[in-house]
């Protein structure tokens, strides 16, 4: 299913869905079907993230509006995945409100601290994010950090457009990004080593 698609490759695809989305705003189904199949991935590990087993349903109810709305859609592929993302993250956040689990939100945002961090580290995170364990993980970091991990890594948007649909400066998710990478990156390392030592359960690490 994965076929090996890897999350930051949504960018390269932004051509082609764009035009996939203006030839479905005349009225094109195939056109619509095929934008789907290009946003869908990313915007299914995003809500797996925020809602966990619930990410179909969720999924649906967001793709319903998406549908609906279309015409009303202004941009290109970039635009058309920020938007998608908006649109499934409110329908997230009402699942979960019905669900009186809203997610608290965290002061990090507020951190201004620098955060060095190796690339490899920071590659070894998003290599892994395509896998199921991996987005369990990320759904156990604090919810800023998550969903700007899932935005950027999972839905493959840029810091501005990640930032436009959480409602927050770039600066805070670009830091709130990093801080989960690093985070995921220390919890898959800690991981590795234990399951290198001996077969048993990796209780919290920070």
């Amino acid at each position: 299913m994965g076929q090996g698609t890897e999350p930051r490759r949504g960018q390269a695809y932004d051509g082609e869905l764009g035009a996939a989305v203006a030839r479905a705003q005349q009225g094109d189904e195939a056109a619509f079907a095929v934008a789907y199949r290009f946003v869908q991935p990313g915007l299914l590990g995003y809500l797996r993230g925020l809602v966990g087993d619930d990410a179909e349903d969720v999924a649906s109810d967001a793709w319903l509006e998406i549908a609906r709305d279309l015409g009303r859609f202004r941009g290109d592929g970039a635009g058309f995945r920020g938007w998608t993302a908006t649109i499934a993250r409110h329908r997230a956040l009402d699942h979960l409100r019905r669900q009186r689990v809203r997610p608290r939100p965290s002061a990090l945002e507020q951190d201004v601290l620098e955060l060095p961090g190796p690339q490899s580290t920071h590659d070894q995170a998003l290599e892994a994010l395509s896998t199921e364990h991996a987005l369990e993980l990320v759904r156990g970091l604090p919810p800023d950090q998550a969903e700007a991990v899932l935005l950027r890594v999972v839905v493959g948007l840029d810091g501005p457009a990640a930032a436009r649909v959480l409602g927050k400066r770039p600066g805070a998710v670009r830091t709130a990004a990093h801080r989960g990478l690093k985070r995921l990156a220390g919890q898959l390392g800690a991981e590795k080593s234990v399951t290198d030592e001996a077969p048993r359960t990796l209780g919290e690490s920070t």
